[in-house]
């Protein structure tokens, strides 16, 4: 199963690899599944403190033999770590349990502060205690660290509109990236053209939209890789539905990240690297639904996304 190998440019001069590993979920079958994805040919794999995986991701890619410079690897900055002087200290620990002295890409995963602390989700009466860092604040602290050389690059990740228009006002450093929802039945095209005139580049996670279990919301509808369009476009160039998603996200300039345990289907997934002729994206541009999955306002304690499409 050919693939491209496409690279995306960001802001920084560094490119990124189109298709990534994503290793949300499965904490224990991360460290073969990132294993199989560096066999396969996968050269930027995606964790976050809250995954619990940067171990596993560590452990696999120093097992794997490649060198650590054709390895592109993002983390994520968790919510009980944004007082500006815990961003340093949750750096330099997810460092240690990748086994890496830098990281290629360094996230905010929520603008949300949740409670100071040790814990990752600090509750009272099994509710989530939220912090009183601002994420601009934060941001800065993460722009240190790009001085310190321990991250290549900084962004963001489940920001609104508005969110990202402030950081912007306030900023020293544009964010590199935004890693988002996104997938052909929520393309979000105008936030999508927002951040290409600002020169911040796409991360799409769920890139297949409801078909992880976990998203409660998307379980009483058919799956959107069996979307009519998107079979059909895909029995034209003998691809499966989620390789013609994935494809629909590169050719929009964007990164991907699948997640796959299988063996099989991380090998596939990385086939969903080809190229779309301008019919078929545009066939694939006329079949958004602005159908979000993935909206944990009501237990972050924070409204996310209210200015963006899918917002219930």
């Amino acid at each position: 199963m050919a693939a491209l190998h496409t690279k995306q440019k960001l802001n920084t001069g560094a490119e990124i690899p189109a298709v990534g590993l994503g290793t949300w979920q499965d904490a224990g079958a991360q460290e073969d599944a990132v294993t199989e994805a560096l066999k396969a040919g996968y050269r930027h794999i995606d964790t976050a403190r809250i995954y619990g995986t940067e171990p596993a991701v560590g452990a696999a890619i120093k097992k794997s033999g490649i060198s650590r410079s054709e390895i592109f690897i993002t983390t994520k900055l968790w919510n009980n770590s944004h007082h500006p002087d815990d961003v340093e200290p949750a750096l330099d620990a997810s460092l240690k349990d990748l086994g890496t002295d830098y990281l290629d890409l360094y996230l905010m995963h929520w603008p949300s502060p949740f409670a100071r602390g040790d814990t990752l989700m600090p509750k009272k009466d099994d509710k989530i205690q939220t912090g009183d860092a601002d994420y601009v604040d934060t941001w800065k602290a993460m722009e240190k660290t790009l001085k310190s050389g321990k991250t290549k690059a900084i962004g963001i990740s489940n920001f609104s509109k508005a969110e990202l228009e402030r950081l912007l006002k306030e900023a020293n450093v544009v964010p590199a990236a935004h890693q988002i929802e996104c997938h052909p039945w929520l393309q979000q095209q105008s936030f999508t053209a927002f951040h290409k005139s600002k020169g911040i580049h796409i991360q799409q996670y769920s890139p297949f939209g409801n078909q992880n279990a976990i998203y409660s919301s998307g379980q009483n509808m058919g799956k959107l890789i069996d979307d009519p369009t998107i079979v059909e476009v895909g029995k034209k160039y003998g691809k499966t539905g989620a390789q013609v998603a994935l494809a629909w996200g590169i050719a929009n300039g964007h990164s991907v990240l699948p997640k796959s345990k299988t063996p099989e289907r991380i090998r596939s997934n990385l086939a969903g690297d080809f190229k779309l002729e301008k019919e078929d994206l545009d066939k694939l541009n006329a079949i958004d639904k602005k159908l979000r999955f993935n909206d944990p306002s009501g237990n972050f304690g924070w409204d996310f996304y209210t200015d963006l499409d899918g917002k219930k």
